[in-house]
């Protein structure tokens, strides 16, 4: 499975990437997260269906540090067979 996510709120500045990243790896999930020019975050994850939806439950937390107003969700079918997961900058 795949998923496209762009999260909003404050998201940027907070660790959000790494919190994303370290999720991601505890999933097993392969892929990528970046930040926005308009405060957002986009990530791409692969994996398992059942671990892809514990880290989109994550995402929905955030860090401490962090407020997650919302989080847009496209699923897909895995395409990319990423190996690792990312932060891009």
């Amino acid at each position: 499975m795949q998923v496209h996510v762009y999260v909003s709120g404050i998201v940027q500045g907070v660790f959000f990437r790494d919190f994303t990243q370290q999720q991601a790896e505890h999933y097993r999930l392969g892929g990528w997260v970046r930040n926005l020019r308009d405060r957002r975050v986009e990530a791409v994850a692969e994996g398992d269906a059942e671990n892809v939806e514990r880290w989109l439950a994550a995402l929905r937390q955030g860090p401490p540090s962090s407020r997650v107003d919302d989080v847009e969700v496209v699923k897909g079918e895995a395409e990319e067979g990423f190996s690792a997961f990312e932060v891009r900058y």
